[in-house]
């Protein structure tokens, strides 16, 4: 357990010696904010355990962070059953979050997906389509963003390989972001 720690404490230290990457998540407060001020959706999206990081984000910001305050249009794409189901069952699942992207949204939106390889075909459709209709991409992936990093104008890329290592330094900072961006929101 101890050199688990270790090699978490390690990453961590890897990603605060980048000098982008304060302001790389400054960005990101900024967009998702903005974005929800104005009343746009936020898709968020994962698979497997990233699909539990999209409903913790959504549940962060529909819910509550830390403040009372007004709920906000965030929707997880991976969270409706019936959908992925029925049009996993009758098309394909690849598209499963590019047909609700298509349904949910907007130009000005947000859509935020979560892959670990940055290779997840599915969140990778997700952003194409969000592309297509003027919507900013925000991307949470492992060391150099897969082929995902091609679509997403905000690319938060943990310098690491292994999946619990990765989504382990998500949380931290997608918590970070959602308690950043309360805030703003809640300002008047």
């Amino acid at each position: 357990m101890k050199n688990q720690f270790q090699d978490q404490i390690n990453l961590i230290n890897k990603v605060l010696s980048d000098s982008s990457f304060e302001s790389r998540i400054d960005n990101i407060v900024k967009v998702v904010a903005q974005c929800l001020k104005q009343e746009l959706p936020v898709l968020v999206c994962g698979n497997g355990g990233s699909a539990s990081d999209a409903l913790h984000i959504t549940g962060e910001l529909v819910g509550r962070f830390n403040l009372n305050r007004k709920a906000q249009n965030v929707i997880c794409l991976n969270s409706n059953v019936t959908v992925i189901t029925a049009w996993s069952n009758d098309n394909e699942y690849d598209t499963v979050f590019s047909r609700q992207v298509e349904a949910h949204g907007k130009h000005g939106g947000v859509c935020w997906g979560l892959s670990t390889s940055g290779n997840s075909k599915s969140v990778i459709l997700a952003f194409k389509r969000a592309k297509e209709l003027g919507m900013t991409t925000i991307g949470f992936t492992g060391e150099g963003g897969g082929e995902l990093k091609h679509y997403t104008d905000f690319l938060v890329d943990i310098p690491s390989n292994v999946t619990p290592r990765i989504q382990e330094l998500h949380l931290p900072i997608y918590h970070y972001v959602c308690e950043r961006v309360e805030v703003e929101i809640s300002k008047h």
